[in-house]
């Protein structure tokens, strides 16, 4: 999802308001349990407090892990026991079913596809009650809902009907809108119709019997139905009570844990769901996750032993943990990027951007600064992600856009070419470039990413660059606004194809923060969402790309991400998928 990362950034939904203050009791400590046994408390941190638990509304990795211990959607993630890294303790994840007991693929010959699922008998939510076909029903159309004003609207865009309902119709002849009309007609203030979400091809057939029509066979469907905006919901639940997160009492959940408490700024803790179908097989009694933001005190909380995870340490002990073999590296789909406001001066010009970006030392950065492994960025879709051919890499069919500065020689001649293009730009006396801001949000890394970026900046292009840091939720917030000139982002895979990188900048829509807007690329997009054929999708999403950054440079990417993480030595049975999500819920202590 995604997703943005919380301590190196990650996307939320559009406009949402942060959190509200406290709930929930003290914090879970390990006790003694009936029979005399300890109680096994698994106690990790990731970042500060999340934005959202609401799984409608959470558009953030680290809201992602938590959700896929708190709710379970039709498929899931299972341990695949697949090694990651020679003599290190995490296994991989492959796709299974979850509340789905099985389901029925029909591929019709106008092109449309149903699918049908079944649910199991033994699916329950933690109050006891049957998770039914229109739990899942109400969840997925209240994402679709545009009054929802969810980030991942777009989730859902090959269901059928999706357009109708989310873009509208034309007032005159009722022509279904695309998403640039839609927001033409927003600017000039004009309300468009739209269907009624009951329209939509997700139905509820029975109790049991959750059913959903695609306009097209979309190859990654069933890993959106692990998702955790499309795990199920109560209506009874959600409707007319917008804090219904904010208590245990209410916060309604069908996966393995349940919420036990929430001190704000400080601890979630989750304790095992009496109902989960899976319980007797779950391992610890509760998990915390610690809520800090600092990843100094982190590292130091690890090293006492007040934590058994932490996906992060301080840059400067990155060389050494991992020389001794302590720190560990996993594949992720993900990258890390500059992004600039499209419609701010002076990013309102491909010309700036382009320059700007040729101006980055990306090499420079992950062998120097960040110094985990990362890659140069080349593109904006990293290199791990299928393209048409079997065994083919999209990364690598898609060429590079620019040369990765390997060598300082390398940087030069970029640099030459930045310089070149802020001349063309109208900049050629550097005196009349605006001063512009760089906004990120609190982190050790982030900010020495962002003081070395400064100093690429003025030194390189002869520009003055200042710098802002913010808090996640205030970061958040101005980030989503667009309340800033240039921004740092990353944004992690939500599932293993292209789409979950390029669909996102789709005019309107509600993860396209840095507001770009092109036709062309809407269209390439649309062609590749409505084609099941491998190798014309595929096409038509390498020609987005050509048109994302090879033309018009809407973003700057940096690097390419690869996860780190600590796992104190007594803990076994932990898994992870490449998407960036943690599963602690088989976990056991040695």
């Amino acid at each position: 999802m995604k997703k943005i990362r919380a301590a190196a950034g990650l996307l939320a939904a559009a406009l949402l308001a942060g959190l509200l203050g406290g709930c929930g009791g003290p914090e879970a400590e390990e006790s003694a349990q009936p029979g005399g046994t300890e109680a096994f408390d698994l106690a990790v941190s990731f970042t500060s407090e999340p934005q959202t638990i609401d799984p409608t509304l959470n558009s953030a990795l680290d809201g992602g892990i938590l959700l896929h211990h708190l709710f379970e959607g039709l498929m899931k993630w299972e341990d695949s026991g697949e090694v990651q890294e020679e003599g290190a303790p995490i296994t991989g994840a492959r796709l299974t079913t979850g509340q789905a007991a099985d389901y029925e693929k029909t591929v019709n010959a106008d092109g449309t596809v149903r699918y049908t699922f079944t649910l199991r008998e033994d699916a329950r939510w933690w109050d006891g009650q049957a998770v039914t076909a229109e739990d899942f029903a109400y969840s997925w159309k209240r994402l679709c809902d545009p009054e929802t004003a969810a980030g991942y609207i777009g989730l859902l865009a090959m269901v059928t009907n999706y357009d109708a309902v989310v873009y509208g119709r034309d007032p005159e002849s009722g022509a279904v809108l695309t998403a640039a009309q839609a927001e033409d007609y927003a600017a000039q203030g004009v309300e468009v119709p739209r269907d009624s979400l009951d329209t939509l091809g997700i139905t509820a057939a029975d109790a049991d019997t959750f059913v959903v029509d695609l306009s097209y066979d979309c190859p990654y469907f069933l890993e959106l139905c692990a998702f955790p905006n499309l795990m199920p919901l109560r209506a009874d639940v959600v409707e007319g009570n917008d804090q219904w997160t904010q208590s245990p009492e209410t916060y309604l959940c069908n996966g393995p844990y349940k919420l036990q408490s929430w001190t704000h700024s400080s601890s979630i803790v989750l304790e095992q769901n009496p109902e989960y179908y899976d319980r007797d097989a779950l391992g610890p009694d509760t998990i915390t996750f610690r809520l800090m933001g600092d990843v100094n005190a982190r590292y130091t909380a690890y090293q006492a032993g007040d934590l058994d995870f932490i996906n992060q340490v301080p840059t400067d002990r990155v060389s050494t943990l991992l020389e001794s073999g302590e720190l560990h590296l996993l594949d992720y789909l993900g990258t890390s990027y500059v992004t600039y406001q499209n419609t701010r001066a002076p990013f309102d010009d491909w010309r700036v951007r382009k320059a700007f970006t040729l101006a980055i030392d990306s090499a420079y950065l992950t062998e120097q600064v960040v110094q985990g492994g990362q890659v140069p960025a080349d593109g904006f879709v990293p290199n791990g992600v299928s393209d048409a051919g079997e065994g083919s890499d999209f990364r690598t069919e898609g060429g590079s856009y620019w040369t990765a500065p390997t060598t300082e020689a390398l940087y030069q001649e970029n640099l030459a070419e930045a310089n070149r293009l802020l001349d063309e730009a109208g900049y050629t006396d550097r005196s009349t470039f605006p001063a512009v801001e760089y906004l990120y949000n609190s982190d050790e890394s982030n900010e020495n990413v962002a003081v070395a970026l400064q100093s690429m900046w003025q030194e390189g292009l002869g520009v003055q660059v200042t710098l802002k840091s913010q808090e996640w939720g205030a970061f958040l917030q101005s980030y989503l606004q667009g309340d800033y000139q240039l921004s740092r982002m990353g944004w992690t895979s939500d599932y293993t194809d292209p789409m979950s990188f390029l669909g996102m900048w789709v005019t309107g829509s509600g993860t396209n923060t840095a507001f770009y807007s092109s036709a062309d690329y809407d269209d390439a997009i649309l062609r590749a969402s409505q084609t099941s054929d491998p190798e014309a999708r595929m096409e038509a999403l390498h020609e987005a790309e050509d048109l994302l950054i090879g033309r018009d440079w809407a973003v700057g990417p940096i690097y390419f991400y690869t996860e780190q993480y600590l796992l104190s030595d007594d803990i076994q049975g932990v898994y992870y998928s490449p998407l960036g999500y943690y599963f602690f819920q088989y976990a056991q202590r040695k």
